[in-house]
């Protein structure tokens, strides 16, 4: 029996978490979960799964939260603050981490949980875009055990050779990143301009949260996959293709110096990389349908369209910059799209904001989790007076 710590409990990574848990209760045990803003469903998943521990954000939350399980008579005990979340993570009875708390929130907890060798079910990307070389080092001296969740991550993990390490004996040449193109493929920048942030946040493949959705819809969360992939299995940008495939079957492909090419295909599910990770090395149920090639039909690939969607280039020129560039590109992103999605400023400006934070701020290189969160700090502050002189 597995003891889950869920960081991230109620978005979409953890509602699927939940679900796959559920369908397996010999398996998996849940010990604590943790939210944000969402206390009414916090308090729902705590009756339905009964955790051990909640963690929320602050006191008002955790008020809140404990008022909603006493009345139910539920037993979960409530806690706070970002030293909770590390506690949760840490705890000694925990065998399995699922770090999916969205942007740099979710950095702290993680690392946490890998400093105890805890098995990491990683969705959180920025763990590894803001402090990928402190992350990855950490993971080497504790023993953990690192299984990406990102869909695109976790089918090159599987096409990859068992005991994969990058070196002249692996045969690997190249990962080709596949990517949907979002909902504007094709579009110009000019038809862009008057985009909302509902019609961003309408993927036509997947079910995510707004911040995801619309890093999907400029094509930035492809870079930061990107970035994530280098640290994950340890190549250079140079090794990575970004292939757009519209229908989202092909979650990502793995060439090698003979020929072959290895794919992973699937429906547009995360339960299914939630499932592949939770039960690794075996398989079990996830609840997705199969996949009916026939109902596919046909598959399509196309080169990315840089020009209309820079942010994809932005993210390769962090990751070709290194130490804290892709830090300060993640913050820059993550204040512009909460800019975008309060209608402060429009869907092409996003870049702009990143860009310009990019090109003023010098890269340095942190050697501990304060000084990533010091560039995490420095670019926010940079973006958020940038976008006070071109908010719309």
């Amino acid at each position: 029996m597995q003891a889950i710590t869920l960081l991230g409990a109620t978005g979409s990574i953890g509602e699927s978490t939940l679900d796959v848990i559920a369908r397996h209760p010999d398996r998996y045990s849940v010990f604590a979960l943790t939210g944000n803003q969402q206390i009414e469903k916090l308090a729902s998943q705590c009756q339905r799964h009964g955790a051990q521990f909640a963690v929320v954000n602050d006191a008002a939350g955790a008020a809140q939260l404990q008022k909603m399980l006493d009345a139910t008579g539920c037993k979960t005990e409530v806690l706070y603050g970002v030293e909770a979340l590390c506690q949760v993570a840490s705890a000694v009875q925990v065998d399995t981490v699922m770090a999916a708390i969205v942007g740099a929130a979710g950095l702290v907890p993680t690392m946490a949980a890998v400093k105890t060798g805890k098995k990491i079910l990683l969705a959180n990307k920025e763990s590894l875009v803001m402090a990928g070389d402190l992350f990855m080092r950490a993971v080497a001296a504790s023993g953990s055990v690192l299984l990406p969740i990102d869909s695109e991550h976790n089918a090159i993990f599987q096409c990859l050779p068992a005991g994969y390490e990058q070196s002249e004996m692996s045969g690997v040449s190249k990962l080709l990143l596949s990517a949907s193109g979002g909902p504007f493929r094709g579009w110009s920048t000019e038809q862009m301009t008057e985009i909302t942030p509902e019609q961003a946040c309408a993927h036509p493949n997947w079910s995510m949260g707004r911040k995801i959705s619309v890093d999907s819809a400029t094509l930035m969360n492809k870079g930061l996959e990107l970035i994530e992939a280098c640290w994950l299995f340890d190549v250079s940008p140079r090794q990575i293709e970004v292939v757009v495939h519209p229908q989202s079957v092909i979650h990502s492909l793995v060439q090698y110096r003979d020929g072959s090419v290895l794919a992973q295909l699937g429906n547009p599910d995360m339960r299914t990389p939630i499932a592949h990770a939770l039960a690794w090395p075996e398989r079990i149920e996830s609840g997705v349908a199969d996949l009916d090639l026939f109902e596919v039909a046909r598959l399509d690939f196309e080169r990315p369209d840089l020009q209309s969607f820079p942010c994809l280039q932005l993210a390769c020129v962090a990751a070709a910059a290194g130490g804290d560039g892709p830090a300060i590109l993640n913050a820059a992103n993550e204040v512009a799209v909460q800019a975008f999605l309060d209608k402060r400023i429009g869907f092409t400006q996003i870049p702009q904001v990143v860009d310009n934070t990019l090109s003023a701020l010098d890269i340095s290189e942190p050697d501990s989790l304060d000084g990533v969160q010091e560039s995490d700090k420095k670019a926010r502050y940079h973006s958020a007076n940038y976008i006070s002189q071109i908010e719309l």
